[in-house]
């Protein structure tokens, strides 16, 4: 066997397929460049590494299952005074998921919220969290078809590999009793164990139209509100004031 055929069977092997495309091109520009060996050795490694990270990256990006992909650098901030832009720089370094702090955007239809949360869901897919993203409504069939076939125990174990979950637009569609007591419980078992990102239309005081029950909605924000950024967005719809932008741009 050549030496190139080896190496072509041992980077098979040892499943570095970067290096294993990257080795010839390589070799030869670190002959040009008079490179040492270690040199062309960890230049090989570089890139396999980064090969693999950005291939993490976007399996992480796939799992999330955003429906839109959505940047904070997409964001105009200008639209919605009452944000600040260093403030969501802060949380995209993910601090707040280590620490198990959670997020919940309040903010009349139209104002952004799911831009931001998934802009931020983004960021820390980035910084190498894994992160889910789900409607309220969606979430709340997961969790009735699990108690139904008494798989509760198991899905939360599988939401709990998440570091971050998503959960959008809740308050848009109201639950059964059912539905809001496997929210609720489903919220509790995350306290202080992980992260979650809540969009909602509804000031706090309305959450009893979702839940139902008062004690019970009082206990829930008890639990999310205890390590919180809160992040309220008031004014006029976003998509409208952008869409006005838009049109004046075109017209001019």
């Amino acid at each position: 066997m050549t030496t190139e055929l080896l190496l072509d069977h041992l980077t098979k092997q040892l499943r570095i397929p970067t290096i294993a495309a990257q080795y010839r091109s390589l070799a030869r520009e670190a002959e040009d460049r008079n490179l040492r060996y270690e040199e062309y050795l960890l230049a090989l490694l570089e890139i396999e590494s980064e090969s693999r990270e950005e291939n993490q990256r976007q399996r992480r990006l796939k799992q999330a299952a955003f429906p839109v992909h959505k940047t904070l650098d997409g964001y105009d901030f200008s639209l919605m005074p009452s944000l600040n832009r260093n403030r969501f720089l802060t949380l995209s370094k993910g601090d707040f998921v280590e620490k198990k702090e959670n997020i919940i955007f309040l903010g009349n239809s139209g104002t952004g919220k799911s831009h931001l949360a998934t802009g931020l869901g983004i960021e820390m897919i980035k910084n190498g969290y894994k992160v889910k993203f789900i409607s309220a409504a969606e979430l709340v069939e997961e969790l009735l078809l699990a108690n139904e076939e008494h798989k509760l125990g198991a899905l939360e174990k599988r939401w709990l590999k998440f570091d971050l979950i998503i959960i959008d637009e809740l308050g848009y569609v109201p639950f059964s009793k059912i539905g809001a007591e496997l929210l609720f419980q489903f919220f509790a078992g995350r306290y202080e164990r992980a992260s979650v990102m809540i969009t909602t239309n509804l000031e706090f005081t309305e959450w009893t139209s979702i839940f139902g029950d008062e004690k019970m909605t009082a206990a829930l924000l008890d639990r999310l509100t205890h390590k919180a950024h809160i992040l309220l967005l008031n004014g006029e719809s976003y998509r409208f004031r952008q869409s006005m932008n838009q049109r004046e741009d075109i017209d001019q």
